[in-house]
């Protein structure tokens, strides 16, 4: 899907000297907020990116310090997960 937006020039400017330039800055501020709010998964955010790994995109997640909430509940929760797909 393609998508067209207004950017001030001078931000424009400023986005296009990044690595990739300005629409791959505005690709990936879209896939950071959207993962941050639980709307895409790390999976859809490589295939958004082209990414080519899981890793990739993790070190990419990590370095936009886009990270869910992960809370008590959540581990107690995994780990009650892992230990019934175990058998434990």
């Amino acid at each position: 899907m393609n998508i067209a937006i207004n950017i001030p020039d001078d931000i424009g400017h400023i986005l296009a000297a990044q690595a990739g330039g300005v629409s791959r800055a505005v690709l990936e501020a879209v896939a950071i907020e959207a993962y941050r709010s639980g709307t895409i998964t790390p999976a859809q955010v490589q295939q958004m990116l082209e990414l080519r790994s899981r890793w990739e995109t993790e070190s990419f997640l990590r370095r936009a310090e886009a990270f869910h909430d992960y809370t008590m509940d959540d581990l107690e929760q995994d780990i009650a997960a892992i230990r019934q797909a175990s058998g434990r």
